[in-house]
């Protein structure tokens, strides 16, 4: 793709985001969220930043954003007096972390057309931008260069397949050129960008690491799980989906070992959480119900029926299945391998996560492909406790030994912000 087709190729996708909002109301929130944005801006945010340093983070979605959270709140305690600014790509992301407190003002991001970028930067006008793990924007990027902002991209990681690795690749590769700094994650991102002549990078780790360690030295005493639990033996579902649980009901229902379970659903559909009630055989309540009840009642299954609770969740568990990998893509491991689980998911979805990939190689994740090998790991897990421990003391052991990325980021902005 060169130049021109990419420039023809961001108007029509603004013009289908809009048509496509008529029939997604998630699309709707992102379209709705940008109308007028950049005249808001140019009238809200010069009062708001008054002439201090900008500093803007960019996050794809809420992913992205849990991710380049360590770096955002430790730039935030080394430079006080700098103003953030955060935005978000996805509706996912915006409207669940809207009013997060580590920012100071937090808004989409313009479609990446040559006059929103301009727009947008010179408005904002960073002293540095940090992008998280996967955005590359064209006209966003040669503008933040024109004007001479430090740009960083961090978490970040590369496949061979990737268009920047292809014959064809020419003008994503020159985007690359336009970052003073990669962060990569892996040995195998390294690889790629010295075989394309990319010389400004460094292989940092995740900065999801630091973050889950963070999670996990600050996580919540809940009494009301405390009481549901009662010190037996718990399984932590999270973030599950519908293809998920199609193949978790018929094994939960087939244990013969008595387990707690904690079921934390992706998205809250009361319809869809009643009808996952009806096909377990044990007894059932939600969390909303069950904090009024003050645990006078035992259940079997503990549905969690609100968002943000899940990273505390996992504190109380012995063993954890993770969702998405029977549909899309793995939800983040990372929150229940920090508390020394041993975890579970599908066979469908997760080659593409680094930590997936390391963890079942090091025994501390399982693959299964069905009800019945789901089965088998719990029980074995139940009846021997030794097991159980050993592969969840890899599960933490392998977040332990790699926190650090973020201090890394931070060393090279230390550098730049003289």
């Amino acid at each position: 793709m060169s130049e021109f087709f990419y420039q023809i190729f961001i108007i029509a996708f603004q013009g289908i985001m809009r048509v496509a909002a008529w029939f997604s109301p998630k699309i709707q929130l992102g379209v709705e969220g940008r109308k007028n944005l950049l005249q808001k801006l140019e009238t809200v945010l010069p009062g708001l930043i008054k002439g201090r340093p900008v500093a803007w983070f960019h996050a794809a979605s809420l992913g992205e954003f849990e991710q380049g959270r360590p770096v955002m709140e430790t730039y935030r305690k080394e430079y006080p007096d700098h103003f953030i600014l955060l935005t978000f790509f996805s509706p996912s992301g915006y409207e669940i972390r809207k009013n997060y407190a580590g920012a100071d003002y937090i808004c989409y991001l313009p479609i990446d057309t040559r006059t929103n970028a301009q727009t947008f930067v010179r408005i904002v006008n960073p002293q540095i931008a940090f992008f998280i793990k996967y955005e590359f924007w064209y006209n966003y990027l040669v503008e933040l260069k024109n004007r001479n902002v430090y740009v960083f991209s961090f978490s970040t990681i590369f496949r061979a397949g990737q268009v920047f690795f292809n014959s064809y690749g020419g003008f994503y590769r020159k985007l690359l050129t336009y970052f003073d700094y990669i962060f990569v994650q892996n040995q195998e991102s390294v690889d790629l960008l010295q075989r394309i002549g990319m010389t400004r990078f460094a292989l940092a780790g995740d900065t999801r690491f630091d973050r889950v360690a963070e999670i996990a030295a600050q996580t919540k005493n809940l009494p009301v799980i405390d009481n549901f639990v009662k010190g037996q033996m718990c399984l932590v579902a999270g973030s599950v989906w519908g293809k998920d649980m199609e193949v978790l009901i018929p094994a939960l229902n087939a244990l013969k070992q008595p387990v707690k379970v904690i079921i934390a659903p992706h998205e809250i559909k009361a319809d869809e959480i009643e009808n996952w009630r009806k096909q377990l055989s044990g007894s059932s309540v939600l969390y909303s119900v069950y904090k009024e009840t003050n645990g006078e009642e035992s259940f079997d299954y503990l549905f969690i029926d609100n968002i943000g609770m899940l990273s505390s969740l996992y504190r109380y568990g012995n063993m954890a299945f993770i969702g998405g990998s029977f549909g899309s893509g793995l939800h983040n491991i990372l929150e229940a391998a920090t508390f020394g689980l041993p975890v579970i998911f599908g066979n469908k979805g997760y080659h593409k996560f680094q930590e997936a990939v390391d963890l079942v190689k090091l025994g501390g994740a399982k693959i299964v492909s069905n009800s019945t090998e789901i089965v088998a790991l719990l029980e074995n897990w139940m009846i021997d406790a030794e097991l159980l421990s050993a592969e969840g003391a890899v599960s933490r052991r392998y977040v332990e030994e790699r926190k650090g990325a973020t201090e890394k980021v931070m060393k090279e902005v230390r550098k730049l912000l003289v």
